[in-house]
């Protein structure tokens, strides 16, 4: 088990479900943690979907955490067909994120946790994505409610995971983040038994059957919350030292079942300039043992 003594944390999305499970874990194995959500008793009462909310979450949590931030699981987000599911997922996310890396700079082990959904498997609206990408708020924004005029707004929640997932795989070994120590990573679950599962995914039997052919769990469908929340605070911890821009699916197995070894099945593919570089440096270490020799 992870020991999180004398490190502070922050979770979004920490009102209820896997933020809730998370905030709670890393706190009973000994974490200092600061709640932000919607909700009454978070330590930090922060809308992530416009700037204003952004801004008063970082400024409050550089107030309650001078000495820096140890950890971020930043887990909110929005399941709901608009607009507002790629304002707070995609971007609520990466300015929090932005916002809070100098407190991170600040401690000698420092990890982030952003969490996904297994639903990225599936394909998302590309306007949107290369929106994001681009980081461009307000055609992402267009494009989201283009999606939705359309009738195609339930693709939204998964592309603002995809294109997530995809930043973090295009940033996360770059100078700024494990250039500089740290360490950056990404859980996608499966449909877990969250409260918002249940009333928005599970409460009717026939909705329940079409998403376990779209996500084979063979471990159990709905998983349980608590194995993600394990996933997180393992990932969050000063023991995740070696492991970045990761993917991880705490999803009962269904990438594997519907994926198999397809994303395996080709290795990597070197460019030119790659290839020049490592018969260069090749051939100088055959020389050199050649010299020793």
């Amino acid at each position: 088990m992870p020991g999180h003594e004398g490190r502070t944390y922050v979770v979004t999305g920490a009102d209820s479900g896997i933020g809730e499970h998370t905030a709670r874990t890393l706190e009973e194995q000994g974490g200092r943690v600061l709640r932000c959500g919607l909700g009454a008793e978070m330590d930090v009462r922060a809308n992530l979907g416009s700037e204003s909310g952004r801004d008063l979450l970082m400024k409050e949590i550089a107030a309650r955490a001078p000495g820096g931030l140890d950890g971020l699981a930043l887990v909110a987000g929005l399941t709901e067909a608009s607009a507002d599911a790629v304002h707070v997922n995609y971007f609520g996310t990466l300015s929090v994120l932005a916002g809070l890396r100098p407190l991170l700079r600040l401690k000698e082990q420092p990890r982030v946790v952003i969490v996904s959904s297994a639903a990225s498997l599936s394909a998302g609206d590309d306007d949107v994505i290369t929106a994001c990408l681009r980081g461009d708020e307000e055609a992402a924004g267009a494009a989201a409610e283009r999606a939705v005029a359309a009738g195609r707004g339930g693709m939204l929640y998964r592309s603002s995971k995809i294109a997530l997932n995809r930043w973090v795989r295009q940033s996360a070994t770059a100078e700024e983040w494990a250039g500089t120590g740290v360490v950056l990573n990404v859980v996608a679950p499966g449909v877990v038994e969250t409260d918002t599962a249940r009333d928005e995914l599970l409460a009717a039997p026939d909705e329940v059957r079409m998403l376990s052919a779209a996500l084979p769990q063979p471990l159990g469908f709905p998983g349980p919350v608590q194995a993600v929340a394990d996933a997180i605070s393992w990932m969050i911890s000063a023991e995740n030292s070696f492991m970045a821009g990761q993917i991880v699916f705490i999803d009962g197995g269904a990438d594997a079942a519907l994926r198999s070894d397809k994303p395996y099945s080709d290795g990597v593919r070197y460019g030119p300039a790659a290839m020049s570089r490592m018969l260069f440096w090749a051939l100088r270490a055959r020389v050199a043992s050649w010299r020793r020799d």
